[in-house]
């Protein structure tokens, strides 16, 4: 309740009363109010890249766990029909050796099927194993990046609450120079540039 209510006073903000009496200028009171008036907002902007930051590394994160299970299974079949291209190859030898023609080319029809059926032949299936692990390994490949970005907007928001207990501007716009850091980091995680 007490959060639905914080919500609604955001949305609903009412002006100060003009006939408060008003701290000093400059006094610690001032700074704070001031600071605090800032750092509201820009927490939640900082928890909303963390948030989206985090999304984004849970979907790298899937994608190197399924890629890596789905090849697997890939390379599985693969070597499936590697035994039974192998056992149609053994009947061939036999048929050719026995001179049966018609059970000859009925086997060398199912080596070409084993081999280069559309989807389910070998090598249909050895390029989407392969394809399967280059996803994988990007996605490998950016991780980090968003695990470190993520380290960032946390310290951002950290540092950003410390401003707010220390009156610290110095701290205050310290911790945009921190989220900016995140900011890089993750885009280097979208992108890779470095």
């Amino acid at each position: 309740m007490a959060l639905l209510d914080s919500v609604l006073n955001l949305l609903n903000k009412t002006p100060k009363d003009p006939d408060a009496p008003k701290p000093p200028a400059g006094s610690r009171s001032e700074r704070e109010a001031k600071i605090k008036d800032k750092a509201g907002m820009v927490i939640n902007v900082f928890a909303l890249l963390l948030a989206v930051n985090v999304w984004y590394g849970g979907k790298l994160s899937s994608t190197v766990l399924n890629n890596t299970i789905k090849a697997s299974d890939v390379y599985n079949f693969y070597q499936a029909k590697s035994l039974k291209q192998a056992l149609a190859e053994q009947n061939l030898y036999e048929a050719q050796k026995s001179g049966d023609k018609a059970r000859a080319e009925e086997m060398k029809a199912k080596i070409d099927k084993y081999e280069n059926e559309p989807k389910e032949g070998k090598q249909a299936l050895l390029a989407k194993a392969k394809q399967l692990e280059a996803d994988r390994d990007d996605a490998k490949l950016r991780s980090p990046w968003i695990g470190y970005a993520s380290t960032a907007y946390q310290m951002a928001i950290v540092i950003l609450s410390a401003s707010i207990l220390a009156v610290s501007m110095t701290l205050f716009w310290s911790s945009f120079a921190v989220a900016g850091l995140g900011l890089v980091l993750s885009l280097n995680g979208l992108f890779l540039w470095f």
